[in-house]
């Protein structure tokens, strides 16, 4: 069996809510050594089960003096710690990168949090709808004159944030190994989704013009880029941009005369018109099947009762079945980074909160009869 990639590195995961436990998961399906340091009275246990596979879990009360402690202690010997608080927290506690850095130089330290370390912003709470509205992406979402599409929290929170993260904490690994020392990695959601914004910047500063959502040409303003409803009121998306991929699909649905006028904003409404009311004579699968047997970009807009039973995710493992420990099965997504020599692997489910805490202090050095007064003083739980 191959050794996962980052089989031979440890974390210390102090973040909660999404960004921070995604980033870890990330790194924990590539062999990363999750150890999930929670609060003994934490509300949400270890969350969201997909985000707490993989990895390990014990309570620490940072308040307490032993509770700090046992992570100094920790920290000493872990090459990444992971935190989501507000900034100062972390000080306040005495768990910050300053601190950790003296007793442990190669140390990554990474803190996720909704604007970064500095700024007038940096204190501000929030979320990924606040986040991506500062950052210009909710103006994007959405249809001409009506208000703007939510769309989930996708962009702040897993991709600003938590994919975000984990480059930064596997650049700065890399860093480590030229350097032989650890640094601090500073990731801001919005940040992270004015990156993911990067094409729609490029255009906005190249020509001064201000996008309007539902209007560019990524947005469904173009009717050869949009979402169309079907005669099983289902939808089929395309993405027919390239003229080549134009002409197809205008031959496809049965309107060649409108081949060279793909660029002709004046032809635009009534190609949209003849799509809609083709699109509305044939079911999303049919429609998908001639289309992409013509060289169309096209795509049936899955619910997600319909995404674990697709071909193509089923071929690719995206979504598992895992036992768990009384013979149950649960489904989970799969791995998205296909590795040929090191994959990843779904090594254990999401243990819960604190299971590990006695079998960790004593790897560490202390003894029963000392875990047994922390137990009774709300250090640990």
């Amino acid at each position: 069996m191959s050794v996962p990639p980052l089989g031979h590195l440890k974390m210390l995961d102090l973040s909660r809510q999404l960004p921070g436990p995604f980033c870890s998961t990330l790194l924990a399906d590539l062999g990363m050594d999750v150890l999930v340091v929670g609060a003994p009275d934490d509300p949400f246990g270890m969350g969201i089960p997909f985000l707490a596979r993989n990895k390990r879990s014990m309570t620490l009360n940072l308040k307490t003096d032993a509770g700090r402690e046992i992570f100094h202690r920790l920290a000493a010997d872990v090459d990444v710690v992971l935190e989501g608080f507000r900034p100062g927290v972390t000080a306040r506690l005495g768990v910050d990168y300053a601190t950790l850095a003296q007793l442990n130089p190669r140390l990554v330290y990474c803190a996720i949090t909704g604007f970064g370390q500095d700024g007038p912003y940096r204190d501000l709470v929030g979320h990924d709808l606040n986040y991506i509205a500062t950052a210009g992406a909710l103006s994007m979402f959405g249809r001409p004159g009506q208000m703007p599409a939510i769309p989930h929290n996708l962009i702040a929170d897993y991709a600003g944030g938590g994919m975000h993260g984990a480059i930064g904490i596997l650049a700065a690994l890399m860093a480590r190994t030229q350097t032989g020392r650890g640094q601090y990695v500073d990731i801001s959601m919005m940040d992270g989704t004015l990156a993911l914004m990067a094409q729609t910047f490029s255009g906005f500063f190249a020509n001064g013009r201000l996008p309007k959502r539902g209007e560019t040409s990524m947005d469904g303003g173009i009717p050869n880029y949009d979402v169309y409803l079907t005669k099983d009121d289902k939808y089929i998306t395309v993405g027919a941009i390239e003229p080549w991929f134009f002409a197809n699909l205008c031959r496809a649905m049965g309107c060649e005369q409108f081949i060279p006028h793909e660029f002709d904003s004046s032809k635009r409404e009534e190609i949209r018109r003849h799509f809609i009311a083709t699109f509305k004579t044939k079911t999303r699968d049919e429609w998908w099947e001639i289309l992409t047997k013509a060289d169309i970009c096209a795509g049936k807009m899955n619910t997600l009762d319909e995404v674990p039973n697709d071909p193509q995710v089923l071929a690719r493992k995206m979504i598992v079945d895992l036992d768990t420990p009384d013979g149950e099965k649960v489904k989970q997504v799969g791995i998205s980074v296909k590795l040929s020599e090191t994959p990843g692997s779904i090594r254990s489910l999401a243990p819960s909160l604190g299971q590990h805490t006695d079998e960790i202090l004593a790897d560490i050095g202390y003894d029963p009869s000392q875990i047994a007064r922390w137990r009774e003083d709300g250090s640990i739980a």
